[in-house]
């Protein structure tokens, strides 16, 4: 399995960072708009609706309040080719601010450079959003 790592330093505080991450169901709002358009919780699945309609779902199997992280899975809708996908975030407190981890495990082992080319400008959308609301 392929495991794709990035990470950014954020100058927002590691609650504010983790309040954000942790609102799994305001994603679109919160972390990533204008990439997701909306996003809505059914038990432990996130669906989450792109700007052209397409949906994504994802199994939420953890938010770890005492370890800051949120770990999910997708389990339909993925647009590449992918047999597996599992990734999650977590926060760390960084001087004044926070670092934001973003772990992508996949499958295919090929497909981790195109995974990595997403959450690399992801990780970046994030941290614009972030920092713009702090």
């Amino acid at each position: 399995m392929a495991t794709v790592r990035v990470e950014t330093a954020l100058s927002v505080s590691v609650q504010q960072a983790w309040e954000a991450v942790a609102d799994v169901g305001a994603v679109h709002e919160r972390l990533l708009p204008g990439r997701v358009a909306a996003a809505r919780i059914d038990g432990d699945t996130r669906i989450l609706t792109m700007p052209d309609g397409w949906e994504v779902r994802e199994l939420i199997i953890a938010v770890d309040h005492e370890q800051r992280r949120l770990a999910y899975a997708v389990v339909d809708g993925q647009r590449l080719p992918l047999t597996y996908h599992h990734a999650s975030f977590q926060v760390f407190p960084e001087g004044d601010g926070s670092r934001l981890v973003w772990i992508t495990d996949v499958l295919p082992h090929p497909m981790a450079a195109h995974v990595e080319a997403r959450v690399s400008r992801g990780i970046l959308e994030i941290k614009q959003v972030l920092e713009a609301a702090a």
